[in-house]
């Protein structure tokens, strides 16, 4: 591999107060381990909200699939993880006429709850399954032309044991691993 080139699996990690997470932090800090992943932590590089658009495209057009790891606040993303999908995922390159940069890439959601897995489902609190809260990420990858892939939800983030958290980071380590390997 060029080593000027990046791996094939790109992390857009964003938490807005990253010493506070329980679940995400050690997460993004073991995926940055595996070879074939890069991470780009969005609020370490962007406390401005001053995104480099360029940089960002150059990154995602040479990664085979796009992580986007954060946790679920107000039943969606981070402000800073929307600006960056608003600004970079530009029509003309991610979509729309002449838009093909991502076409036939994968778009992964790796994301955490607060909310107990039970609470959300149509006798849940939340009224809904967590799925239907990351139909807008799907239709990104729709619109993209991105194979869309089943999200990695850990629900609980704030109560979960060790044990569950260890293996949620080796749940989703060895997907990106394995997707690492094929598209290496």
């Amino acid at each position: 591999m060029d080593p000027k080139a990046e791996p094939p699996i790109l992390v857009i990690y964003a938490h807005p107060r990253p010493r506070l997470s329980r679940v995400n932090r050690p997460l993004a800090s073991a995926l940055q381990a595996l070879p074939a992943v890069t991470v780009h932590d969005l609020y370490l590089r962007y406390t401005d909200y001053d995104i480099d658009v360029v940089a960002e495209q150059r990154a995602l057009a040479r990664a085979a699939t796009l992580v986007l790891q954060f946790p679920v606040q107000w039943y969606s993303m981070p402000a800073l993880l929307k600006l960056w999908m608003d600004e970079v995922l530009e029509s003309g390159w991610a979509y729309g006429p002449g838009g093909t940069a991502l076409r036939g890439k994968s778009l992964l959601v790796v994301a955490s709850t607060g909310g107990h897995a039970d609470s959300y489902g149509p006798e849940g609190t939340h009224g809904h399954g967590i799925d239907e809260y990351m139909l807008p990420l799907a239709q990104t990858a729709v619109l993209c032309g991105m194979n869309w892939l089943a999200p990695l939800v850990l629900h609980d983030a704030n109560q979960v044991d060790q044990d569950a958290l260890a293996g949620h980071i080796a749940r989703v380590s060895g997907v990106l691993g394995a997707a690492g390997a094929i598209a290496g």
